[in-house]
């Protein structure tokens, strides 16, 4: 068994990265690993800020670590709200109020094309690794469905008929930005215990 230790303290997040994971792995959250105060995130992109994160971890702990920075980008809005998702309307963190200000903004706008990116920030024997997950698709009118959390509800992906807040957690994760990185990162990490 491989122990890693994810730089969240968010519960059902650590349970659903080791679902996604498998066996192999004995995930470890920032509590585990007595880590409760803030990390900053001070970085100007997705990849800057999962490194931070992840390197925040390692140098506290000097443990295999990762750590994931996520968002929403919108065409019309010059990639907006991007690194400032989760606090787009302010502090604090307020998904409605997120959701309105993004609506709100695209009001005039036709064109509605956006991606949900996931960059995960792999500190792996001392070494630096990224990977990156993509979902394409556009931005509806109004929220709908009451599944998932941030933008899902007005997030509709490229082939679905759907918003990620209408689709099963079982469809979404299957097709989720965050599922399409984390299988990368499944993809190294058993690669390189096969060659352990």
């Amino acid at each position: 068994m491989v122990e890693l230790v994810f730089a969240s303290a968010n519960e059902g997040k650590i349970k659903e990265i080791h679902q996604l994971l498998g066996n192999h792995f004995v995930i470890k959250g920032l509590k585990d690993v007595n880590i409760r105060e803030e990390i900053p995130e001070t970085g100007n992109t997705f990849f800057e800020n999962a490194f931070l994160k992840a390197n925040y971890v390692f140098e506290k702990t000097k443990k295999d670590v990762f750590a994931d920075d996520s968002g929403l980008c919108i065409d019309a809005l010059n990639g907006e709200p991007g690194i400032h998702s989760a606090y787009y309307s302010g502090f604090p963190k307020d998904d409605t109020k997120n959701i309105e200000l993004v609506l709100n903004k695209l009001a005039n706008s036709q064109n509605r094309s956006a991606y949900f990116i996931c960059v995960i920030s792999l500190i792996w024997k001392g070494k630096n690794y990224f990977f990156e997950g993509k979902v394409y698709g556009k931005i509806t009118h109004s929220p709908l469905g009451s599944n998932g959390f941030g933008y899902d509800p007005i997030f509709i992906p490229n082939g679905y008929e759907q918003t990620f807040a209408e689709l099963s957690l079982e469809v979404k994760n299957q097709i989720s930005h965050r599922y399409l990185a984390l299988k990368k990162l499944r993809n190294f990490l058993i690669s390189r215990i096969y060659e352990i």
